[in-house]
């Protein structure tokens, strides 16, 4: 990666955070964004902190999607911002009024000390809880200090009132009172009693005024107004993707429900062995404008669970995503209402109008397909549906479905594909030629003679920017035809191809399953040489220099892709 003058010089001023004093207070808001991208790039959590508490622009953004070989930022200097963020909110040099920290979190253990998805929801969740905990003791050492100065105050008013009855009467000038008569005396009096009432009148109100604020809650005859001094108390938006589970569930509901000066929103929700209870609270917590995506995992939801999610998730507007993987849906057991179910489930897809990616892995939905898909308002972009024991009658709806046309990534791994669904397979790549932009037929049992017949319709897909075929039982015949055939797509950048079967260890079966060739040893002797040569040359003689072959599964990232 090649870096800017500005970028090399930023790097440079924050190497020594000795010298921060000398420098800080003199730079031009407009090089406040190079120099924490080079603090975060050079570790340096005490420059980032320092950025941050002072930054000068209403929002600050950082995360999102990093380029081949950028890594995530370093714990350190995600803990130094959300730290910095806090002690922003009593500086008045700091101008920040939206976080944006979406796709900030990296792989736990990764490169570099990365602050994984479920370490940094619960860091947001305790700075949230930190920061209301905060303000209430800022308020209460207001109210003191209110108080005390509402006391000085009456008493330096009862100590002129009382010095002045003492000078009348110590003069006793009775004359000036019978001047000034009973009424005007009446009248004094009056006056001095209704100052009173007054300030007793403000006291109260005062009071009650305060009352409301520690004791509002939403929901009452008064919604809409105290939402109002809710938003009215929040100094800035925290948006970022959220990933709960067990553990962290009391934390994130604590600061989901928490009212104070940071409000938290969440762009993707991931939640992981939680009840559908717990999913309920959570979704009814979250505000309904920022959500995009929900990506349940090994949650126990079972039909009924999920049919009772569907209403909610159609009060989000934007919602987009849908993953639901091994939460047990099982349609193959013949159980009554089995039938009804389906229906319930199918009506509340139908409500999702926004949905553009469907994620289901091993869910077990031979023959309904039909069902599920054909209830949705838009055609979907991004079909998942590995491991789902997809029947012939599936696929063969798929094809001609609404949806085939627009799809730009499928996912069909685990599903077996032979001569009775190869048709309905090529006629859905012929469907999706012109949109179709990562594709993943991994474990489909694709020997050589179905894989020649696939690679026309394969080769047609002019827009396949990835396409991974592993776990399949080819020779080196077939894996040399595929890649002859890829080098010949302009798009392709990524192909994951299958170890070829001479490059396992013998006794390996005549027709191999997808966990067979995952647990089989190969043979160390062969693995890097013989194919790895030839397909080499193969991408030399071709001039691909652009496409990257590799045979590693558990490392393939089919989203950095450029």
């Amino acid at each position: 990666m090649v870096l800017s003058l500005v970028s090399l010089c930023a790097r440079e001023v924050v190497s020594d955070h000795s010298s921060s004093p000398s420098w800080l207070r003199w730079v031009p808001r407009e090089l406040y964004r190079a120099l924490l991208e080079a603090s975060f790039r050079s570790c340096r959590p005490l420059a980032v902190g320092e950025l941050v508490q002072r930054w000068p622009e209403r929002t600050l953004r950082v995360g999102g999607s990093r380029k081949r070989g950028q890594a995530a930022p370093n714990r350190l200097c995600i803990q130094a911002l959300l730290l910095a963020v806090v002690r922003g909110l009593t500086d008045r040099r700091c101008a920040l009024q939206v976080l944006d920290l979406c796709g900030l979190q990296g792989d736990e253990g990764g490169m570099g000390d990365p602050m994984g998805g479920w370490s940094l929801t619960v860091a947001l969740c305790t700075m949230v809880v930190q920061a209301r905990a905060g303000a209430q003791r800022a308020q209460r050492r207001e109210g003191e200090r209110e108080r005390k100065r509402f006391s000085a105050l009456e008493r330096e008013k009862d100590v002129k009132r009382e010095r002045g009855l003492w000078k009348r009467e110590s003069n006793g000038d009775e004359v000036d009172r019978k001047t000034l008569g009973g009424d005007n005396s009446e009248g004094m009096r009056s006056c001095g009693s209704l100052n009173e009432e007054e300030l007793a009148k403000g006291v109260r109100r005062r009071m009650e005024m305060e009352r409301r604020r520690e004791t509002a809650l939403p929901g009452g005859s008064r919604k809409e107004t105290e939402e109002k001094e809710v938003n009215s108390d929040v100094l800035v938006h925290v948006r970022a993707d959220l990933f709960v589970n067990a553990r962290s569930w009391e934390r994130v509901r604590a600061a989901l429900s928490t009212q104070g000066p940071l409000k938290l929103q969440c762009r993707y929700l991931r939640v992981e062995e939680i009840s559908v209870s717990s999913i309920r609270t959570l979704l009814d917590l979250l505000p309904h404008q920022g959500l995009l995506g929900i990506d349940i995992r090994y949650s126990s939801l079972g039909v009924a669970g999920l049919v009772e999610l569907l209403p909610l998730l159609s009060t989000f507007p934007f919602l987009q995503s849908l993953r639901l993987h091994y939460c047990n849906l099982d349609f193959r057991r013949d159980h009554p209402g089995q039938e009804e179910a389906l229906r319930e489930l199918s009506q509340g897809l139908a409500k999702l109008q926004e949905l553009r990616r469907l994620s289901l892995t091993a869910l077990r939905l031979p023959g309904q397909l039909r069902v599920l898909l054909s209830s949705l308002p838009q055609p979907l972009e991004i079909l998942e549906l590995p491991y789902l024991s997809l029947s012939p009658a599936d696929l063969a709806y798929l094809s001609c479905s609404h949806h085939a046309s627009t799809l730009q990534q499928l996912d069909l791994s685990e599903n077996s594909v032979d001569e009775s669904t190869l048709p309905s397979i090529r006629r859905l790549l012929s469907q999706a030629s012109s949109s179709l932009q990562h594709l993943t037929l991994s474990g489909c049992g694709l020997t050589d003679g179905l894989l020649a017949l696939l690679l026309p319709s394969l080769g047609g897909c002019w827009a396949l920017k990835s396409l991974a075929l592993a776990l399949n039982p080819l020779s080196v015949a077939g894996l040399m035809n595929l890649v002859r055939m890829a080098v010949r797509m302009p798009s392709l950048r990524h192909l994951l191809y299958p170890n070829p079967l001479e490059d396992y260890q013998p006794g390996l079966p005549d027709q191999p399953s997808s966990a067979q060739l995952l647990d089989w040893p190969l043979d160390e002797a062969t693995e890097f040489n013989t194919t790895s040569i030839q397909l080499n040359r193969v991408l030399k003689e071709s001039g691909r220099s652009d496409l990257f072959l590799t045979c590693d599964l558990l490392n393939y990232d089919k989203d950095l892709v450029d």
